[in-house]
């Protein structure tokens, strides 16, 4: 009976997990298409474009917190006691690291580029304990610089 009741579990899980992350994904997506001509680099402006007078400089960032639903870890501890990549986490961190450059580059409306741009990652609870999942903080941040 617990094994039925396990089974149950994980399959609604998975399939609603399956579906957010499906939605989000897609919504991502329109968001980028949204901002594909504000560009962002890693490089100082020097670099980019000196010819042109800067008007504004200002530290923008976009931050996210997320964490993978139960079937995915129930999935990654089977691989982690038999070993191998937990390519379950790789689509959570994909999200999270869209979605934070994303939120960066929209905290950015009148900015005409985006300079310096890094990504920094956290764990926040990297253990599952059965009453929490691992937590995974993601910052992007970077110099908005508006021209004249």
């Amino acid at each position: 009976m617990d094994i039925l009741l396990l089974i149950i579990l994980l399959g609604i899980t998975f399939g609603t997990g399956s579906i957010i992350e499906k939605n989000h994904f897609k919504k991502i997506r329109k968001r980028e298409i949204a901002l594909i001509k504000k560009p962002i680099v890693n490089f100082g402006i020097k670099k980019w474009d000196s010819s042109r007078k800067v008007k504004s400089t200002k530290l923008v960032s976009g931050e996210v917190v997320i964490s993978g639903d139960y079937f995915k870890n129930f999935v990654a501890a089977l691989k982690n006691f038999f070993g191998g990549r937990l390519t379950t986490f790789e689509s959570i961190l994909d999200r999270g690291r869209r979605e934070a450059i994303l939120r960066m580059r929209e905290s950015a409306k009148d900015a005409n580029i985006i300079v310096n741009a890094r990504i920094e990652t956290m764990m926040i609870n990297d253990t599952y304990t059965g009453e929490s999942v691992p937590q995974c903080a993601i910052i992007a941040y970077g110099t908005a610089i508006t021209y004249e």
